[in-house]
């Protein structure tokens, strides 16, 4: 564990706030996007459980870490009531992340709702490899709509909101059309399980290869309580996989949905 320095905080969205804290660790030692960062809410034992966090943006330079998160429940909520100043308790980056392929021409980045800060990180990395960059986020409503402003500097983005009060009314799987798709090398997506199954079946039907960041509730974040795991399918034989440990990245073919 590592008790760290809030250095800023703020609401971003309806019940949606940034965080940026002094980095738990040496990030120069190497980090993937997607990885997430493990919160303890007090020393009490009043939250006993971390709460895992998924990290939006790295600054190396100056060893900080930005992470977007929904407070929705008591534990987040004094979580966002943290000052600048203030200490939290925090270990990380966990888990692996999105994998890079340094081939690839044309990169598609799907989020839904919280699953769009992880998407911010990578399209800054893949940017760098001058990879072109099309992204596609989902929403609830224009309240909850977040990091579009961010996500523009990669390339474009195309926004839906299921209310349709921000972008076009609909889905994400409704913007992966054939001809989005068609010279696209392969999709990162991160959001509720509903839409990565929809995202895995009809990007499976584009024949586009891809990964996904499965939500799953995790107690320890390291691979010993077995509280967070998802079937996975290897060599034709399906098992347990630890989100925490092994995930929250898989290949989109390997992940099984009932």
């Amino acid at each position: 564990m590592s008790l760290v320095k809030v250095l800023s905080q703020r609401p971003i969205a309806d019940q949606l706030f940034s965080i940026t804290i002094e980095s738990p660790s040496d990030l120069r030692k190497g980090y993937e996007p997607g990885q997430f960062l493990h919160f303890r809410i007090t020393d009490s034992f009043d939250f006993t459980l971390r709460r895992p966090l998924s990290i939006c943006k790295v600054d190396l330079k100056k060893r900080q870490i930005t992470v977007v998160y929904r407070a929705s429940g008591e534990g987040t909520r004094r979580l966002s009531r943290l000052l600048p100043g203030e200490q939290v308790d925090v270990i990380g980056p966990l888990g692996h992340g999105f994998p890079m392929h340094d081939e690839d021409q044309h990169a598609i980045l799907i989020g839904g709702g919280i699953g769009v800060p992880p998407m911010v990180e990578l399209g800054r990395q893949l940017r760098n490899r001058q990879m072109k960059i099309t992204s596609v986020v989902g929403f609830a409503s224009k309240r909850q709509a977040i990091l579009l402003d961010e996500l523009a500097e990669f390339g474009d983005v195309i926004v839906l909101s299921q209310d349709g009060s921000i972008g076009e009314e609909g889905l994400v799987t409704d913007a992966l059309t054939e001809a989005l798709c068609a010279d696209a090398s392969r999709f990162y997506a991160c959001g509720p399980t509903p839409m990565l199954k929809a995202v895995k079946e009809t990007m499976q039907i584009h024949n586009v290869p891809g990964y996904l960041s499965l939500e799953e509730r995790m107690g320890c974040g390291i691979g010993i309580c077995v509280g967070c795991v998802h079937p996975i399918e290897r060599d034709q034989k399906v098992t347990n996989r630890k989100t925490c440990k092994e995930g929250p990245v898989f290949l989109a073919q390997e992940v099984v949905f009932s």
